[in-house]
């Protein structure tokens, strides 16, 4: 199943809940019917990231849940966003080129960290492996806002684990200034936002991002944290299935936009 976008393309890679408990919300995604990777810590160059995750997988994308479980720096910021909300913080593009991706942020003064080796096993030993980029949490304050490259794609994407008929769609950013914030998103992505009714729309080749203001997103999701923040996301349905807003139990927090 092919996921690392062509040359020059732009994906809508995943979206993740910080969240404290891990197995709680891992149970609460599979009350929903979808199927929930094991558990694998993160591990950098440097040594362990001082978080883990599992996973949903989806047709195109995937949906992460990933909990602090060490006191390292990196752990630390995923506790200071859930001292905020429990919910979606983070919102990952796909790239087949994040070298480019970098120098490009660094131009337009992001001030891109280092890249990132990311890895991690999974429980039978296979290693995924990313290259990942970041920038600091004050470029991006909606949440943390990041660049991937999947190495080893078909060692997550494995028939068992995904979930078929579902694809990530978009992700909805609340903002107080939606303009604002939409011309710093297309910086940050290279991509020229549009107006989409109440929105600002990022059109990617798979996916997209809506940005909002509080009311407009509440109007369409029945709630929206304040902003700055990263709202929820859209899910496509199953051929047939009428569109439906989830919210989310308190152990996942956020809110699904399906069909």
């Amino acid at each position: 199943m092919e996921q690392r976008p062509f040359p020059g393309d732009l994906v809508l890679d995943h979206v993740a809940h910080f969240v404290p408990d891990l197995d709680a919300a891992a149970r609460d995604l599979e009350k929903l019917g979808l199927v929930v990777t094991p558990e694998s810590a993160h591990r950098t160059q440097h040594g362990p990231a001082g978080t883990s995750n599992r996973c949903v997988m989806l047709e195109h994308g995937y949906i992460e849940i990933l909990a602090p479980t060490l006191d390292t720096p990196n752990a630390q910021r995923v506790r200071e966003r859930m001292k905020r909300f429990v919910g979606v913080h983070l919102c990952c593009f796909g790239t087949p080129d994040p070298a480019a991706e970098h120098s490009r942020l660094a131009a337009h003064g992001f001030e891109p960290e280092p890249l990132v080796n990311l890895a991690r096993n999974l429980q039978d030993g296979t290693p995924v492996r990313f290259n990942v980029v970041y920038v600091p949490p004050a470029k991006m304050p909606e949440g943390r806002v990041q660049y991937c490259e999947h190495l080893t794609e078909t060692n997550l994407w494995r028939k068992e684990w995904v979930n078929e008929g579902l694809r990530l769609e978009a992700a909805f950013v609340v903002a107080a200034d939606p303009v604002e914030a939409a011309v710093r998103w297309g910086r940050f992505t290279g991509v020229l936002p549009r107006r989409n009714g109440d929105f600002v729309e990022l059109p990617l080749a798979r996916g997209k991002v809506l940005i909002g203001t509080r009311d407009a997103l509440a109007r369409l999701l029945g709630e929206a944290p304040p902003p700055p923040a990263l709202a929820g996301y859209a899910l496509s349905g199953k051929p047939g299935e009428k569109r439906r807003v989830v919210r989310l139990p308190p152990s996942l927090g956020g809110v699904w936009v399906i069909g």
